[in-house]
């Protein structure tokens, strides 16, 4: 990422803290997944959290939205604590979190339109030519022709599927976007295309970026900042330069060998 960008990230979001999690544990059965992994995310930064396969990433994003029970630990959003949160409080964080689950989980037998409409129709009274009009914008912000709003997810490309469901994460104008795999499946060209999108959102929209993603041209070309899962909880994190230092085994070998000493010098180029 260009430091630029850098720059004016970490002049937007100060220290604001919108995302904490502490001491989480999960489990399945049996089986824990994740045992007192602690997390901040600050305003306006790209997060991008990586780990190997199976070590839980999806698991932190949806024990976040409350999709999976968590056995101990505390996630406050916006500064409260989501499980002491009343339902009012519930409705107005929920309002400003947006998400892009893996491949999409467009609904096959709405149009774009009427998929990035979902959540309006979920939180908000609006008359159907405004959230018409609200939804197209959507459509075009994230890049898609006009025509492809009326187009059902089978008639879209992969890459297209991808900024469909970025625009419903971004339906409601959110404060901060959960992505998991947002490239995953796509070619280098549209994955590269897919992460300027991105950063480019996050600068004009003000919006804090949650990424689940194994994507290491994401990781130099987009994150902000790199949290690393290991050993079921964050083992490192920091900037791309603090990943290229750390001595941990899996940490040095993801991102000091050879494809990504290749990414290094191409982004450092």
């Amino acid at each position: 990422m260009a430091d630029s960008t850098k720059v004016k990230a970490a002049e937007d979001g100060g220290d604001e803290i919108v995302l904490s999690a502490r001491d989480i544990t999960v489990s399945f059965d049996d089986k824990v997944i994740l045992d007192k992994l602690s997390l901040d995310i600050k305003r306006g930064e790209i997060l991008g959290f990586v780990g190997a396969s199976g070590a839980g990433k999806s698991v932190l994003l949806r024990a976040i939205l409350g999709l999976v029970p968590k056995q101990s630990g505390t996630i406050r959003l916006f500064g409260v604590d989501i499980e002491k949160a009343n339902e009012a409080e519930r409705l107005r964080i929920d309002m400003r979190l947006g998400v892009l689950f893996q491949h999409g989980a467009l609904f096959s037998a709405l149009t774009v339109l009427e998929n990035v409409q979902v959540p309006m129709r979920e939180y908000l009274d609006l008359p159907k030519k405004l959230m018409d009009e609200l939804a197209m914008l959507k459509v075009e912000l994230v890049g898609l022709p006009s025509d492809a709003a009326l187009k059902f997810p089978s008639e879209l490309s992969g890459g297209m599927i991808k900024r469909a469901a970025l625009a419903r994460a971004l339906a409601l104008d959110p404060d901060i976007v959960f992505l998991d795999e947002p490239t995953s499946g796509l070619d280098p060209i549209s994955a590269a295309e897919f992460d300027e999108l991105v950063v480019k959102l996050r600068d004009t929209m003000d919006l804090t970026v949650y990424m689940v993603t194994h994507d290491l041209d994401t990781l130099f070309t987009a994150c902000d900042h790199v949290a690393v899962l290991g050993k079921k909880r964050v083992l490192v994190e920091g900037t791309i330069d603090d990943m290229l230092k750390s001595e941990e085994p899996w940490v040095k070998s993801y991102f000091r060998g050879k494809r990504a000493r290749q990414l290094d010098l191409a982004a450092r180029a």
